[in-house]
């Protein structure tokens, strides 16, 4: 029931202005750090670009979150295009917005909990779903792909979490979420 309510609450919040504005100024921020991406061959690259969207989660929840995910892959494939385009990784990036949304909106801020919701996304999105989607786009076997893209996770766990972590935590000293009257 109580879940219901975050979904209905972060639904509702789409319509208000200062959230579109947010999501657009998050938004611009990803393609900025799109710019930064490290491609590693076919299979691998080290990128922030999730980081703005967990924002978006952490204020506007499991709603708003994977709209902004979506439309920030295809924006960021549009601006700088790499490989081939696969829906298989709008929908991911909408996955990963969902369960950052889920794990984080309306919560109070935590390591454990941003390194618990981060490493759910890493299984889940980075080491499953985008693996099957660079099998089926490229044709490579599973398991061959696997091992790196494990290894490469395992390595940016702990980094993904301190970037979000730093970030969410300097807009809430700031008094940033205070403005959307959510997080005081």
């Amino acid at each position: 029931m109580k879940e219901k309510g975050i979904f209905r609450s972060s639904a509702r919040s789409l319509r208000d202005i200062r959230t579109l504005t947010t999501c657009a100024m998050l938004g611009a921020v990803s393609i900025i750090l799109g710019y930064f991406t490290i491609q590693i061959g076919d299979f691998l690259k080290i990128t922030f670009t999730s980081v703005p969207v967990s924002v978006c989660a952490y204020l506007f929840g499991p709603v708003a979150a994977p709209v902004l995910g979506a439309s920030m892959d295809i924006i960021n494939y549009m601006m700088k295009p790499t490989g081939a385009f696969f829906p298989g990784f709008t929908l991911s990036a909408a996955v990963q917005g969902l369960i950052m949304g889920a794990l984080l909106y309306r919560k109070p801020l935590s390591l454990k909990r941003t390194l618990a919701a981060t490493l759910i996304v890493m299984l889940l999105v980075d080491m499953v779903m985008n693996t099957l989607w660079l099998t089926i786009l490229y044709g490579q076997a599973f398991y061959v792909i696997f091992p790196a893209r494990a290894l490469k996770n395992i390595i940016m766990w702990p980094i993904q979490t301190a970037v979000l972590f730093a970030v969410l935590k300097g807009l809430e000293r700031a008094g940033i979420f205070r403005l959307f009257g959510e997080r005081a």
